[in-house]
């Protein structure tokens, strides 16, 4: 089957509650601080890519995979799917382990940190996801690459499971796209390393990409060091492209180039939280992937849904529909 009759984005990995808690500052040790407002929504790279894509009212299949507790948060995820419009079929339901949730504390202006819980999400198996049940879809996104404990871990012939799920993604007839995670992690290198190859996107910040490679990226705004962290990742065994991505400008490289974009400046006012931001950049990036835009068509939209983003309380309640984040300005995300 040709790749143009395909249709859809499969968002498989992380499925997680987020508790959105906004305090005035981070305390010192020992020390009390007031939540002054609290939120909760689904989390986790597919999660949100999912949402923001169903927000923005695609024309093609959104078809959620992964796993969540015999639980009332569980019950919640799924019902959230539901109302969306989405397939539930690919969930599983995983009897022994919670949904995996995430307490998050954002200082908005300011900073946002994460203590997860991954419970499900660490015993979702590559046997597990029946690939041939998923119908006809043109993207496989995985999110997060080393934050999904049985995904993440590593076979005798040096593959991680990912990997090997890639790659019959792959010669399923899929383009497979995967996300990094900014977590902290002593095999966090080897375990990017070792998917690689049957990557066919990366997605990644700046943090992320120095994680992975060993790269030093000095700062949001270090395009050189992104651009060499994203060199190294593509000879590493990405097939297409690395997106390297900060708040203050993105890397694009491929075999033919390297491109360097620049978003307009959100006002401070502007931001509720940074909570899901990457995360709607990614469904950007992937709905022009879908659509066969160019890079500079696919990367204006990332960064209109990022921005969008920053306006909510959670990883996707303020993203608007596609038609609505094509009309609009850089003044009116500001």
């Amino acid at each position: 089957m040709s790749q143009d009759a395909r249709r859809g984005i499969v968002c498989a990995g992380n499925w997680i509650v987020d508790i959105v808690n906004d305090i005035p500052r981070w305390p010192a040790p020992s020390d009390l601080v007031t939540i002054e407002g609290q939120n909760r929504g689904l989390g986790g790279g597919a999660a949100n890519v999912a949402l923001d894509l169903c927000a923005f009212e695609v024309d093609y299949p959104v078809i959620p995979v992964g796993g969540v507790g015999v639980d009332r948060l569980g019950d919640d995820v799924v019902e959230q799917v539901e109302r969306r419009g989405m397939t539930t079929a690919h969930l599983q339901r995983l009897t022994g382990y919670p949904t995996a949730q995430t307490l998050v504390m954002n200082v908005p202006g300011d900073s946002r940190t994460f203590f997860y819980f991954p419970g499900a999400n660490d015993h979702v198996t590559r046997a597990s996801i029946e690939l041939a049940a998923l119908g006809r879809p043109r993207l496989f996104y995985l999110g997060y690459l080393n934050l999904m404990g049985e995904l993440d871990r590593r076979r005798d012939d040096g593959r991680t499971e990912a990997a090997v799920l890639l790659e019959q993604a792959r010669y399923a007839g899929m383009q497979t796209c995967v996300d990094l995670v900014s977590a902290v992690s002593e095999t966090y290198r080897q375990t990017v390393f070792a998917t690689l190859p049957a990557i066919d996107v990366l997605l990644l910040n700046e943090l992320e990409a120095e994680r992975a490679t060993g790269v030093a990226v000095v700062g949001p705004d270090d395009t050189q060091g992104m651009e060499k962290a994203a060199r190294a990742l593509l000879e590493g065994g990405v097939g297409q492209a690395v997106i390297v991505h900060s708040a203050e400008c993105t890397v694009w490289l491929d075999a033919e180039r390297s491109r360097v974009f620049t978003p307009a400046p959100v006002p401070a006012a502007a931001i509720v939280s940074p909570v899901g931001a990457g995360d709607a950049f990614a469904a950007g990036v992937l709905h022009g992937l879908h659509e066969g835009w160019t890079p500079e068509a696919t990367i204006q939209l990332a960064f209109r849904a990022a921005a969008a983003c920053l306006g909510g309380r959670t990883a996707s309640d303020a993203i608007p529909t596609l038609s609505v984040l094509l009309e609009m300005s850089d003044a009116d995300l500001g």
